[in-house]
């Protein structure tokens, strides 16, 4: 029986002679950005490696979604190894698409090369007859929550119950079958020290989108025949401003509005004025707190005014909790590649993702590691070390699956017999469905 330094080894070797390949797909996916549910040329291209590979698949999950499967010779866990296909809106981008302002500003392309390179390193002749379980490939949709009111159409037209991928996944039962998942995240020397990194946790968040609705008037000639919603969002933005100093700091809320309408002409007072805001916390009960505050405040700021405001409130994600026994094994095949020096322990993290629905249920890894050059969702930022951004991955994700399946799948049966759902799929689902909802409060009455 091959040992697990051999096959770790040998599936290596696999993915270096892929090397001009691997990087190929993530440099044409940077030069091909998709907004989320909308990734069919990248599915496309996913499809097509999985073709070539041999590997079955099944396709148009949660719209684009791509999933594979690679059958272990003997029964055992199942590992998804994961990589997400949208861009995020980063208009002044040197490599945004002119159209739609889509641009790989968050390293999501170096993602699905790493998953393509990793696929391409276990489909080597050998390597499956030594592992106790299945890896699944997995390509999702929709990881950057941006165009609100495009994934609201989608909901509401029946097309997806939620604005994510994997929450929409995880409705759809396609991580039924899947007992823990891994993905890595790229970064740069500009955001993290380090090569490769990992936060124990980060934040969640829920969205709101506002709409205050006063009354128009002739600005100059009798502006006190108006009602100026204009003003209400002011006072909104100042009484949410007062809320910072009761949020407690171990909670990490963030709380951050802007105003995408500001009125219609300068002349007219402003009758309708728009914002967006999201409220992140580290905790589940965090974020309903803070969201309430905020609804309070929205709710003041009407009265004040006599004004109505519309608040329409919609789930975003929930909390990462890292697993910290996929994190070991994380921490002991970087260490191959980069050195045992290149590992950090980073704190929580204040930004949020749709993996830390999927954490709740099974256990999840999302790391971080280095390959990127300039700051996420920023114009300057780009895959600069190709072998760091896509081939590291690639051999990271291949050989932590081999960990894991390896020996009658003993450590990945070690990481699920320690892990504990902190709660059911059925009340996850419930959970996230109670947070639609849509308010109009007359201030007026």
């Amino acid at each position: 029986m091959s040992t697990r330094e051999s096959l770790k080894r040998q599936v290596c070797e696999a993915i270096d002679a892929r090397r001009e390949s691997i990087v190929e797909i993530g440099e044409s996916i940077m030069d091909a950005p998709e907004l989320g549910f909308k990734e069919q040329r990248t599915a496309e291209r996913v499809k097509q490696t999985f073709e070539e590979l041999g590997l079955p698949f099944d396709d148009g999950l949660a719209i684009t979604g791509v999933k594979a499967v690679l059958r272990g010779a003997k029964p055992g866990p199942t590992v998804a190894l994961m990589g997400e296909l949208d861009a995020l809106q980063v208009p002044g981008h040197p490599r945004a698409c002119r159209e739609t302002g889509a641009a790989h500003a968050c390293g999501h392309n170096a993602q699905i090369a790493g998953l393509l390179g990793a696929a391409m390193g276990l489909t080597q002749t050998g390597i499956v007859e030594h592992l106790a379980g299945n890896v699944v490939f997995f390509a999702v949709p929709a990881e950057e929550y941006v165009e609100i009111n495009y994934r609201l159409d989608l909901v509401k037209q029946g097309h997806t119950s939620f604005l994510t991928g994997k929450q929409e996944l995880i409705q759809l039962g396609q991580f039924d079958d899947v007992d823990m998942a891994i993905m890595i995240h790229s970064t740069s020397p500009d955001v993290s020290e380090g090569s490769v990194g990992l936060s124990p946790s980060s934040n969640g968040f829920l969205a709101k989108n506002i709409r205050f609705r006063g009354k128009a008037s002739h600005a100059g000639g009798f502006p006190e025949r108006g009602v100026n919603a204009l003003n209400a969002a002011q006072l909104a933005l100042s009484a949410i401003n007062a809320q910072r100093e009761t949020f407690r700091d171990e909670d990490c809320v963030r709380v951050h509005p802007i105003i995408t309408k500001g009125g219609d002409l300068v002349n007219i007072v402003p009758a309708e004025v728009c914002l967006e805001t999201y409220v992140r916390a580290k905790t589940a009960d965090a974020i309903i707190d803070a969201a309430g505050k905020v609804d309070r405040a929205l709710h003041g700021a009407a009265i004040a005014m006599g004004c109505r405001v519309e608040i329409e409130t919609v789930p975003g994600n929930l909390p990462l909790r890292n697993d910290s026994r996929l994190a070991e094994l994380f921490r002991l095949n970087t260490g191959e590649i980069f050195g045992e020096d290149g590992y950090r322990d980073h704190p929580h993290g204040g930004g949020s993702t749709d993996a830390g629905d999927l954490s709740q249920l099974i256990p999840v890894l999302h790391p971080v590691m280095t390959g990127g050059s300039g700051a996420h969702h920023q114009t300057d930022w780009h895959i600069a070390d190709h072998d760091a951004g896509y081939i590291a991955p690639a051999k990271t994700l291949a050989m932590m699956a081999i960990d894991l399946l390896h020996n009658g799948a003993n450590k990945g049966h070690e990481v699920l017999a320690k892990f504990v759902p902190a709660i059911t799929k059925d009340e996850y689902l419930d959970r996230q469905n109670s947070i639609f909802r849509t308010e109009s409060f007359d201030g007026g009455s």
